[in-house]
């Protein structure tokens, strides 16, 4: 089962940890991490290998091809 995602001009495809996912053209990180369900929640965003601060989640667009890492953090002890 191939992994890749063809992409109209309206979508950009993107792997979100090792997922192929297509999202609306024109979608912030922000957009994405809400439609996951992780809005709110601590956690650190890497697109192809740099870490992208919250504070610019919602200004960084998403761009076909990229690959982004969502690491969420669990407390305990």
């Amino acid at each position: 089962m191939s992994s890749d995602i063809t992409s109209s001009p309206a979508e950009v495809a993107v792997t979100v940890n090792g997922v192929a996912r297509a999202l609306a053209a024109g979608s912030s990180l922000r957009d994405l991490i809400e439609a996951l369900g992780f809005a709110g929640r601590p956690i650190a965003v890497e697109v192809d290998g740099d870490v992208v601060p919250r504070a610019a989640l919602a200004n960084r667009t998403l761009v076909g091809g990229e690959r982004i890492e969502i690491v969420t953090f669990v407390g305990g002890g």
